[in-house]
């Protein structure tokens, strides 16, 4: 199925469009309300942004110095240059401790590679625990958001699930009773699990920490119950010191889900010591690469690695709102899906996601750390059209009209010179011309007109 026939699809379902949209509206007003003091944001937001551009631009030495401080402090440290180097080294790990059972707290980086399909291809069950998570898994579905992965869901659709996969009758009205289900079965996989995996929300490189951020609690609990904890990241989640985590830290957790802070904060500093009574007795870190070498090198579409993975974008974009999350068919969807999907999976696959946009800016508005999408979904929609060409006239001609749309005078002598009553009578065959009245344009054009308008008022 292709992009234009999953999009009917999305739109033909009412169902997912009122819960979509329900869930906006939802994310949309705590946002608001979470942001007190404009002023304060928008000081932080330019903070955060000037950030994340330098760690794209000085990536390798912030990586080589997490290294050596992660290692330093008791960590195992891989290196991935693509999904099946990651999926490869994570296997070896569960190999290497007889592992026949993983619990995963959230994850976007092991959605990425596709890691719960690759164990379960070498017998090793892999759950979900994040709520959201564990209920598309149920589904047998993917995501649908990067932050709330099961927005597109009822609940009355979750108590089926409930019902129909885990045998556990369920009231879709009494909420509280849904997560207690989905607590319970976790509870008994958390005891049992041979291996713990997590992302990393960020990573601080001169002290070698881990950072997740979570309001469950089965973040923390993948990470210290099981022996063995396995952290999995891009490369682009890394920060220079902990002086910048608490300013990330107040955009993220608002963007994303409207709240000052998440109710839990995780900083891992690495296995546990001989003098502590709980915790791995191993971490490693995965440092998940997977093209985004290649997006550093690309000035032009660089940026989009100083993403926070908040979703802010998705939640005010008119597109998403509409289709969701599985019309894009990629792990990340939305205006970043538009962007960095093509770069890290394949510009044949997912260039046309750059044509589901109507360029309204909200993304780029709200973005956080001030990225600018619509300029980047501009980049690629250029680079799609200019593969797309079929011969060097088509080209010829479209470089014209992008030369004269940079040019306002130019293309104001131009817009004169073929006007409509010129085009109409070159152009429109006499036979047609015979029963019909010739269009003529108007005295003034738009441009006149309102620049008038705007004389007469002053």
């Amino acid at each position: 199925m292709n992009f234009n026939d999953r999009i009917t699809e999305a739109l033909g379902n009412q169902s997912l469009r009122t819960n979509l949209r329900g869930a906006m509206d939802f994310l949309r007003s705590k946002r608001l309300l979470s942001i007190e003091k404009p002023d304060l944001w928008e000081a932080k937001r330019k903070q955060a942004g000037h950030l994340r551009q330098d760690v794209t631009r000085n990536l390798a030495s912030l990586l080589e110095r997490l290294e050596d401080n992660c290692t330093r402090n008791g960590m195992q440290v891989h290196w991935a240059e693509n999904a099946d180097q990651a999926n490869q080294l994570i296997l070896d790990i569960c190999k290497q401790k007889a592992a026949e059972s993983m619990v995963k707290g959230k994850s976007m980086a092991s959605e990425e590679i596709e890691l719960n399909d690759y164990l379960a291809r070498h017998q090793i069950e892999c759950i979900e625990s994040d709520m959201g998570e564990f209920i598309v898994q149920l589904a047998e579905e993917k995501p649908s958001h990067i932050i709330m992965p099961a927005l597109h869901k009822s609940q009355q659709d979750i108590a089926s699930l409930f019902q129909a996969k885990l045998q556990e009758p369920a009231d879709p009205d009494d909420v509280d009773q849904l997560i207690d289900i989905g607590r319970k079965t976790m509870r008994e996989k958390f005891k049992h699990a041979d291996i713990g995996l997590s992302g990393v929300n960020f990573a601080i490189a001169d002290k070698g920490l881990l950072c997740l951020v979570e309001n469950e609690g089965n973040g923390r609990m993948s990470t210290t119950v099981p022996d063995t904890h396995i952290a999995i990241m891009g490369l682009e989640k890394v920060l220079p010191d902990l002086n910048e985590l608490p300013t990330l830290l107040h955009l993220l957790t608002r963007s994303a889900t409207g709240q000052r802070i998440t109710t839990y904060l995780n900083l891992i500093s690495g296995p546990r010591r001989n003098d502590e009574r709980d915790g791995p007795r191993e971490v490693h870190l995965v440092l998940l690469d997977n093209g985004r070498s290649q997006m550093a090198a690309d000035e032009a579409l660089r940026s989009s690695l100083a993403c926070i993975r908040c979703g802010a974008c998705m939640n005010h974009c008119p597109v998403y709102t509409r289709i969701g999350g599985h019309a894009y068919g990629s792990t990340y969807p939305g205006p970043i899906g538009q962007v960095i999907a093509p770069q890290l999976n394949g510009e044949e696959k997912y260039s046309e996601l750059s044509s589901a946009c109507s360029m309204n800016n909200a993304c780029g508005d709200v973005c956080p750390v001030g990225i600018d999408l619509p300029g980047l979904i501009r980049t690629q929609r250029s680079r799609h059209a200019q593969r797309s060409f079929k011969s060097k006239l088509e080209a010829g001609i479209w470089y014209l009209w992008q030369w004269l749309h940079l040019h306002p005078t130019l293309y104001r002598l131009a817009r004169q010179a073929m006007s409509r009553r010129l085009i109409a009578r070159l152009l429109i065959p006499g036979s047609w011309r015979s029963g019909r009245g010739v269009p003529v344009s108007a005295r003034l054009s738009l441009h006149q007109i309102m620049a008038k308008r705007k004389q007469s008022s002053e």
